[in-house]
């Protein structure tokens, strides 16, 4: 019988202090080049409690990716070229398929504690990057949690398993890569050990400090682990943890702003149709009204 192997931490990441929209101070983590693959980027979003100022993000379009944002404190509106007009509150998450063109604003807002999201951009592969676009809001409570002393698991998306056995399955079962993400809290000298065989696996501390696999983490750091069957999470002062893991498309990746595709000459063409408004066509809708 082999004996499990522990994921060692393999890459350590710092996000980069951004500014998008109105009023939203963010901390950005990004590899466009493949290196976090299928994940693109994580945004962390700030501000102030009683912070009424707040634009947020205007209308502005998206193709080729998925985007999952996720609460914690305070909250964010959605709208869409679609129709879908949502809020979520914190514990909750939307989830946006961009597909061949989305157009969508956001508008967060604060509670007692202020505003606290994440972000994340999911690559889609090559062939669902002109597909069509969906939006899904989820509720805290649709999400499935292992408690244990001094630890909560919740799970937003994909298949998580603990060592003890313990599966919790989140209700965002179509992101990209067979994406999954999950939010771990640990109270100091709590620990989790969690079994995942992942090719990618990530860990992003966003409070306090925690040892992966005897590594220490500190806040504000993302860690990447190689390969291996278990993850073991111990709280050296109270802690807070986003886990990702999926499955590399392993294909090129050509960014622009909003939109994230194959190769340049794709990217041209997303600008194209958003300058001329058929961004948000399907691609049969576009051939029919180019006569093919």
């Amino acid at each position: 019988m082999n004996m499990p192997i522990q994921r060692p931490v393999t890459r350590r990441q710092r996000g980069q202090a951004s500014r998008d929209g109105d009023g939203v101070d963010i901390l950005r983590l990004h590899d466009f080049g493949g290196g976090l693959d299928p994940f693109l980027m994580l945004d962390e979003l700030v501000a102030s409690p009683g912070d009424d100022d707040i634009g947020g993000f205007p209308p502005h379009p998206h193709r080729g990716i998925q985007t999952l944002t996720y609460v914690v404190h305070g909250g964010l509106r959605h709208e869409d070229h679609l129709g879908h007009h949502s809020s979520i509150g914190a514990g909750g998450a939307q989830w946006m398929h961009t597909g061949h063109g989305i157009i969508h604003g956001e508008t967060p807002f604060t509670d007692a504690e202020g505003l606290h999201a994440f972000q994340l951009w999911i690559n889609l592969p090559a062939h669902d990057k002109l597909s069509e676009p969906t939006y899904r809001d989820v509720s805290p409570d649709e999400m499935p949690r292992h408690r244990a002393p001094g630890v909560e698991l919740i799970a937003l998306g994909g298949t998580w398993r603990t060592s003890g056995g313990d599966t919790l399955e989140g209700p965002l079962d179509a992101l990209a890569g067979q994406g999954a993400m999950a939010h771990l809290r640990l109270d100091a000298g709590a620990s989790l050990s969690l079994e995942n065989h992942a090719t990618r696996l990530l860990a992003f501390v966003f409070d306090g400090s925690l040892t992966a696999n005897g590594d220490t983490l500190a806040r504000g750091e993302l860690a990447s682990f190689g390969p291996g069957d278990i993850l073991t999470l111990h709280g050296i002062d109270k802690a807070q943890v986003l886990l990702l893991a999926g499955e590399p498309h392993q294909e090129p990746i050509a960014h622009h702003g909003p939109f994230v595709m194959n190769h340049t000459h794709e990217l041209e063409q997303a600008m194209r149709d958003y300058r001329d408004g058929t961004l948000t066509h399907s691609p049969n809708e576009q051939g029919l009204a180019n006569g093919q």
